[in-house]
This record gives C-alpha cells, sequence and structure tokens, in this order.
C-alpha cells in the first residue's frame, strides 16, 4: 500500500497533508509496526530507529512523567531539528543531535517512519506541545491521543504543521462510537487502537476476549476510511509466544500492524504481519487466473475462486514488498559432496 494525500484549507490556500490511499503517490509506507520510545529517553532514539520496526513514535505522553514533560518536549524539537538539518541536508542518512547531559551523538536514520505523540491537545501539555512542535521540522505523523471525535481531528490538523499525518488514537468510549467520523477527516493515515486506555474507561479487563468487539469497530472504520488499522501493544514483552499468538488473532480481524513497546517484540510482529512467500505466490495465481477467466468466478485448484478471493490477493500483493518473492526458485541441492572450502 502507498500513501496519498487529502487536502484541506489554510488561510484561503490549499494544503494538504499525506495520508494513505491506494491511488497515492507513494512516500509513506504502510505500517506492520510501530515502536514506541519515550520522549524523555534521548539517547534511546537511536537504538528505536535502528530496531528493524517500520515506524518509530516518541512518546510525549504516557511514557514521559508529569516532571519531565517540558524536557522531553525540548529534545523531540532537537532531534526533529538535527534530523532535517544533518550533515549534507535535509535527506542525509546520519543526523547530529545533542542529548540530555549535553554530548553530541550521531544518529543514523533510515526509511523509517517517525511519528510523535503528542499530548491530548484540549490538555495544558497538548497546548505547549503543539507550540513547540508547529516551529519544528515536521515528523512524518503526529499520533493523537484521546481523539473523541472529527472535531479533534480537525482541530489538530489546524495547529501541528500539515506537511505531517494524522493517526488518531481510539482509546476512549466516544472516540469508537465516533470512529468512521475520525478514519474520513482529512490527513489521517491510520487509526491505532488504544485497548488499555478504553478498557479503563468501559470497566473492563485488557483481554483479547473482552476487547475484541472493540477491535473490530476500529478495523471496520479503518476499512471505510482505506485506513490501516493498528492493534494495542502487549505489554508482556518477556513472553513472545503471547504475543505472537496476540498479533495472530489480530491479523485474522483485519488489523495491518501492531504497536511494540520492546525492540525484541518487532520481529515477532513482522513475522505475523508479513505475507509469506507461499501466500504471495498464491495471490498471483489467484490473479492470474482471474485474469484469464475475465473477472468470473474460476476454480482453481479445487477451490472456487470469485471476486472476494481475489481481492484479498491483491490486498497480499499490494504489501507484498515486506515480503519479496524470487523470481525464480531456488536451485536443487547437489546430487553428490561439494568439494571442501579452500578456505
Amino acid at each position: 500500500m502507498c500513501w496519498g494525500c487529502r487536502g484541506r484549507s489554510e488561510g484561503g490556500v490549499a494544503v494538504t497533508r499525506p495520508t494513505r490511499l491506494a491511488s497515492g503517490p507513494g512516500g509513506f509506507p504502510a505500517c506492520r509496526s510501530i515502536l514506541f520510545v519515550p520522549g524523555d529517553r534521548p539517547e534511546r532514539y537511536e537504538n528505536a530507529l535502528g530496531a528493524g520496526a517500520d515506524a518509530v513514535c516518541i512518546d510525549l505522553e504516557d511514557a514521559v512523567p508529569s516532571g519531565r514533560k517540558g524536557e522531553a518536549r525540548k529534545a523531540v524539537a532537537g532531534f526533529l531539528a538535527a534530523r532535517l538539518h544533518g550533515p549534507g541536508g535535509g535527506d542525509s542518512t546520519e543526523t547530529s543531535f545533542r542529548l540530555a547531559g549535553g554530548s553530541d551523538r550521531t544518529s543514523v536514520s533510515s526509511p523509517v517512519m517517525l511519528a510523535v505523540r503528542v499530548n491530548d491537545l484540549a490538555s495544558r501539555e497538548g497546548a505547549r506541545d503543539a507550540a513547540e512542535l508547529a516551529r519544528c521540522s515536521p515528523p512524518d505523523a503526529f499520533m493523537l491521543p484521546k481523539v473523541r471525535t472529527g472535531s479533534d481531528v480537525r482541530d489538530a490538523a489546524g495547529r501541528l504543521p500539515s506537511a505531517s499525518a494524522l493517526i488518531p488514537l481510539i482509546e476512549t468510549a466516544r472516540g469508537l462510537e465516533n470512529a468512521v467520523e475520525i478514519a474520513a477527516c482529512d490527513g489521517v493515515a491510520a487509526l491505532v487502537f488504544g485497548g488499555f486506555d478504553l478498557a479503563i474507561e468501559l470497566g473492563a479487563e485488557p483481554r483479547w476476549e473482552a476487547l475484541v468487539y472493540a477491535r473490530s469497530r476500529v478495523v471496520h472504520a479503518a476499512a471505510l476510511g482505506g485506513l490501516d488499522a493498528v492493534d494495542m501493544p502487549s505489554r508482556d514483552f518477556g513472553e513472545m509466544s503471547g504475543l505472537r499468538e496476540e498479533a495472530a488473532k489480530a491479523r485474522q480481524l483485519g488489523f495491518t500492524g501492531k504497536v511494540a513497546i520492546h525492540p525484541a517484540q518487532v520481529p515477532v510482529i513482522h513475522g505475523v504481519f508479513t505475507a509469506s512467500p507461499e501466500e504471495v505466490r498464491r495471490a498471483r495465481e489467484i490473479i492470474e487466473a482471474d485474469r484469464a477467466a475475465g473477472g468470473g468466478a474460476v476454480a482453481l485448484d479445487g477451490r472456487m475462486v470469485d471476486r472476494p478471493v481475489v481481492e484479498a490477493a491483491r490486498r497480499i500483493i499490494q504489501r507484498a514488498h515486506f515480503a519479496p518473492v524470487p523470481e525464480k526458485p531456488p536451485p536443487e541441492p547437489p546430487t553428490r559432496p561439494a568439494p571442501p572450502s579452500a578456505e
């Protein structure tokens, strides 16, 4: 999937925010994983960006104690400035910034999408975030907590740099009720399910069974808006089997990715949300069979292929850049042992 733009008007001048649309020109990747890093720990930014996640979100909200909000805000602003004006200019692969404590560090940036989660913009800290970050080099996206209505998104769009996409968190009962409206707002790139906060508001346990209805509503809203849907994190980063099982259920439900709170979770999440080479090959076979049949129902290997099956196959192919398939099968192993190496 690629990312395009949906526009809005700002002072009579049309501006656009990047957002994922199948017909868009690209440049803003779909995400299997969003790795969070605390905003008041800038010494961790490098490791997060190099952890292999599709996106990194520097968190100014829940991960930062109230007494360190200002420090975190300054660290993020400095990092964003360095990211744009690093050695060699804005497209450099290296950026230098000053860590808390005064030491200079050089950070390697990759095609990883960089997001910043601000505080609730209706709060005093959120207002300070918006004022500070509006003057900064924009990240790829802003993650918006506690989004309740489409008006919240539109308000954020007017207060944050227009070059950044918006990623609302659906983590309140009212936000869940208005998820379709939220997903339809200009500039929204994806929806993230914030199950822990929602569970508290609902008086529910943050377990799979208790939240499957809410998860389904988020997936439904994202699908109507043509957006990715990213599932809540698993807090138990020491138990990968539980993460793998939960991620698999989320993928079956329609989620396209999952939040990570530890780098060790990233490869597990990618293993679930990346189509296997076999899935990609099968999807190509289905699309080719549909093309040969002229769009009507057709049998393939004893199974009926109709429009829903073809659409599912196309979705796999659209995300197949995560799972490249070789044009030719690997060579057969030699029938005789290879001669010993000269090394």
